[in-house]
C-alpha cells in the first residue's frame, strides 16, 4: 500500500475541521497510520517548504503555519497520494470543485484548510521530516478485503 502525507493547517483545527477531514478519508477506505496534534518549530516548517524558501510569500507563510496547531496525518492506501490529492481539490479554493475539501472549506488561498503531498517523492519527504517510523502504526483494517480486489 501506498502512504502520504496530509497536515490539517492551523485555520482548519481552529475552525474544527479536523473531523469532518479525518472522517472523509476514512470514508473513502484510506487507513489512518499516524496522526499527531502539534505546533511546528520554524525547522520543520523551513524543511517542508523549502522549495518556497526564496519566493515573496514564504515569511507569510511560515508565520501562518506556526500560528497555531496542525494536524499531522499518514494515511495508507492504493494510490493514496492522487486519491487523496483529488480529495482535497485545487489549491486555490476558488479553483477548487464542489465535494473538494478545500471547494467545501476554504475561499482563500492562503488559508486553504489542508495540506497534502503531490508526488509519492514528496510524500516520502514530508513522512520523514514529521514521523519516526516507530510513530506510524502497522495494521490490517477489517474492510480491506472489501476495498480491494
Amino acid at each position: 500500500m501506498d502512504r502520504t502525507f496530509v497536515m490539517v493547517k492551523p485555520d482548519g483545527v481552529q475552525r474544527g475541521l479536523v473531523g469532518e477531514i479525518v472522517s472523509r478519508f476514512e470514508a473513502k477506505g484510506l487507513k489512518l497510520a499516524g496522526a499527531k496534534l502539534e505546533l511546528l518549530p520554524e525547522e520543520r516548517v523551513v524543511e517542508q517548504y523549502r522549495e518556497h524558501l526564496q519566493k515573496p510569500f514564504f515569511p507569510g507563510l511560515a508565520a501562518y503555519i506556526m500560528s497555531g496547531p496542525c494536524f499531522l496525518t499518514v494515511w495508507e492506501g492504493k494510490g493514496a497520494v492522487a486519491v487523496v490529492r483529488s480529495m482535497i481539490g485545487a489549491t486555490n479554493p476558488a479553483e477548487a470543485a464542489p465535494g473538494s475539501i478545500r471547494g467545501d472549506f476554504a475561499l482563500d488561498i492562503g488559508r486553504n484548510v489542508i495540506h497534502a503531498s503531490d508526488s509519492p517523492e514528496s510524500a516520502a519527504r514530508e513522512l520523514g521530516i514529521h514521523f519516526a517510523s516507530g510513530e506510524l502504526a502497522d495494521y490490517s483494517k477489517i474492510d480491506e478485503p472489501v476495498l480491494y480486489e
